[in-house]
């Protein structure tokens, strides 16, 4: 301890109470720092209010609080779960400040290369060997296969033109909807197509034709579907050849679909379910699974975010994905989860709480592994909705 003498005044200086007064003001620089990166990161309408606070405070779990409020009362640490850990404050402020998660290594760069955001996405629910680093990806094509100007030559369509049926037995469908079509299926992108039919294209960027392309993967579905009951309407209408009818670009697929739906929807007041069929633009080794000595075209749920019907196409997504779990383990890659301003964020999901977005493959996929996994999707689907019908009734009968 040191006095300093004044002309009046003695003042006492104590060395440890300078070291916590500069440690405490560099806690407050940090948390200034970490708030502000935080508050300049948020676009104007996603600032502070009433509403945002609320929004954020939905993502809070109970079990986050309790090791917040841990810190300061350490007994409530012990109603967590054996095993888990407290948050580390040092790992909460870099996220905040720097936004980069250690855990997902596209942040690192993500904000930085121009496109990159492209591949942002969420996964909600991981297949077997589904991770950040092959998540499902579009990406549009070159203009000039956008407008089909240089459309490849075709081979390989035996097993398009006679295709093989893999299910040995007969399905006399015990239960119908009868003359009711319930499921609706449809294609925003409808060109996308598969490498092995298109002579000498070898881009996994040009993948795309006017002919062969994903609405096939529609025909057998619906045949699927219909061998179990359930009757299905299939909508080819080419949604790229309307754009490029009306001049607009690849993004504006979804807002070209989006009035199919629409319509069906009011034409039709049976159509309970709405599947728009994708292709994924990753190689085979990604897109394929073995099962019992066959190839399969792997499967991926995309569920858009934005919207108020989230939670209720999610849990649809989550429960087809656990049945396709449970008969064909590993043919769901799993459910990814898209936002933001570089996506659609709706993908016409909005609409109806029982929509799904399903990626059928990628590129280097055939019909002949396409068809088994619209075979197997149908046989889980089939499951799901019959159980839920059974649920419904039982319901409905039940005396006020």
């Amino acid at each position: 301890m040191k006095f300093l003498r004044g002309p009046e005044i003695i003042i006492a200086v104590q060395g440890t109470s300078i070291i916590k007064v500069l440690a405490g003001f560099l806690l407050l620089l940090i948390t200034i720092f970490s708030i502000s990166g935080v508050l300049t990161s948020l676009k104007p309408e996603y600032r502070l209010s009433s509403a945002s606070v609320n929004s954020a405070a939905t993502n809070i779990s109970g079990e986050l609080l309790y090791q917040l409020m841990g810190w300061e009362n350490h007994s409530l640490l012990q109603v967590l779960p054996e095993g888990k850990k407290s948050p580390m404050l040092t790992s909460k402020m870099f996220n905040l400040s720097t936004n980069i998660h250690l855990d997902d290594p596209r942040s690192l760069l993500g904000r930085e290369l121009p496109g990159f955001s492209l591949f942002d996405g969420k996964i909600l629910v991981a297949g077997e060997g589904t991770n950040y680093t092959n998540m499902p990806m579009e990406s549009a094509p070159p203009l000039d296969v956008l407008k089909a100007e240089q459309e490849a030559a075709l081979q390989n369509t035996a097993d398009i033109e006679n295709p093989k049926n893999d299910n040995t037995e007969i399905n006399s469908a015990p239960m119908t909807t009868g003359g009711r079509k319930v499921v609706y299926v449809y294609f925003s992108h409808t060109r996308e197509s598969y490498l092995p039919y298109l002579k000498g294209v070898t881009d996994p960027n040009k993948a795309y034709h006017s002919k062969i392309n994903v609405t096939k993967i529609g025909d057998k579905l619906k045949e699927s579907l219909e061998s179990n009951g359930i009757g299905t309407t299939v909508d080819k209408t080419d949604v790229m050849e309307n754009l490029n009818n009306k001049g607009f670009s690849f993004g504006k697929a979804y807002q070209e679909s989006r009035p199919l739906v629409q319509t069906a929807m009011a034409g039709d007041r049976d159509l309970q379910y709405f599947i728009d069929i994708h292709r994924d633009g990753h190689r085979k080794d990604k897109t394929t699974m073995v099962i019992n000595g066959k190839s399969y075209a792997k499967l991926a749920f995309v569920i858009g975010a934005e919207h108020e019907n989230y939670e209720k196409n999610l849990k649809l997504a989550r429960e087809l994905h656990n049945l396709l779990e449970t008969k064909y383990k590993g043919l769901s890659r799993g459910i990814i989860e898209k936002k933001g301003e570089m996506t659609n964020g709706k993908f016409n999901q909005d609409l109806s709480g029982n929509a799904m977005l399903l990626e059928f493959g990628g590129v280097d996929n055939t019909f002949e592994e396409l068809n088994r996994s619209a075979e197997a999707l149908a046989d889980v689907f089939s499951e799901f909705y019959w159980q839920a019908e059974k649920v419904d009734a039982s319901v409905e009968s039940q005396p006020e």
